[in-house]
């Protein structure tokens, strides 16, 4: 394998300020990650990233090479054309950042596309930085989808060698093979390298997996900061604010649509109820419920919402 090293470079002045923020913290700093591209329900992980870096201060520590990492043919960066000529590029930018929560303390944020090759060398590149930067902790966020009703509380499954960190939630799968991610890698190369890692899957309901869920996000957030000491108020609020807009409009959308769909949301509410009765008895075995299948219930949520756009 080539040289990590290759794979990015330092902001001298970035760096230099997280050298002065490490002797502060002696303990090392946090750093979240998350990366564009795969798997993130309800845009959970996205919805977090982009409220953390509009809400508060972060200056640039290292880039990656995108122009060796991104494949811009499977992902095409956008360009403004204006008039008569090209006047914008949107340069698909992965980078670490250094992001100071409410009181002043520093984390650092790493997020971005995420790589369409080179995994192995890539995440061989984070360890070089969480090591370098003294991260004691890193954790990684995003949203799957779920046979789970948006009228229940948003459930999470930690992952990684630090779960503890996120008491009780547990994984509702006992092993599964699932096609891999640059962040997963992530998490395990670093594991395997000996440092503390937190992932936080957050379940999205299938209905509205391909829309923004900020229910997911919010849950999701409160689960970081209770795990690393972050102080983000702002961004809590910001989100818990989205969250009650979005649910109001979700039950609006479900009082005017047909008796079918309200039934198949109704099933998987009598699903969750039913599980969270058997975990609370100390029982694995749920009652056996009829309950339509997440693609059945997704494609009756899609119909509904294609015939009220083609009404309006």
């Amino acid at each position: 394998m080539l040289d990590p090293q290759g794979l990015y470079e330092w902001d001298p002045k970035g760096l230099a300020v997280v050298d002065t923020a490490l002797a502060q913290e002696s303990a090392g700093l946090v750093m979240l990650y998350h990366f564009d591209g795969y798997i993130d329900a309800g845009e959970t992980g996205e919805q977090i990233v982009d409220n953390l870096l509009e809400m508060l201060p972060h200056q640039v520590v290292a880039r990656f090479d995108h122009d060796r990492l991104v494949d811009y043919r499977a992902r095409r960066p956008l360009l403004t054309f204006r008039r008569d000529r090209w006047a914008g590029y949107d340069t698909p930018l992965l980078e670490v950042r250094l992001v100071q929560d409410a009181t002043g303390a520093p984390f650092l944020l790493l997020c971005g596309p995420e790589p369409d090759v080179e995994w192995e060398r890539f995440s061989a590149a984070v360890r070089q930085i969480v090591e370098r930067l003294g991260v004691r902790l890193a954790v990684n966020f995003h949203g799957i989808p779920m046979g789970v009703p948006h009228t229940r509380p948003v459930g999470l499954s930690p992952h990684g060698n630090r779960t503890d960190l996120v008491p009780a939630h547990r994984s509702p799968f006992d092993e599964a093979q699932v096609p891999g991610s640059a962040e997963a890698l992530v998490e395990y190369r670093l594991m395997e390298a000996g440092h503390d890692v937190l992932g936080v899957a957050a379940h999205v309901p299938h209905y509205v997996a391909r829309s923004s869920y900020p229910d997911a996000a919010l849950t999701t957030l409160e689960a970081i900061t209770a795990a690393t000491g972050l102080v983000l108020p702002g961004v809590a609020h910001s989100l818990r604010t989205e969250a009650h807009r979005t649910q109001t409009e979700i039950e609006r959308q479900i009082g005017e649509g047909d008796e079918e769909l309200v039934a198949l949301v109704k099933g998987l509410e009598h699903q969750y109820d039913a599980m969270a009765g058997a975990q609370s008895r100390g029982s694995l075995v749920a009652e056996a419920v009829d309950l339509p299948s997440a693609d059945e219930l997704g494609r009756e949520f899609e119909r509904f919402l294609a015939e009220r756009e083609g009404d309006a």
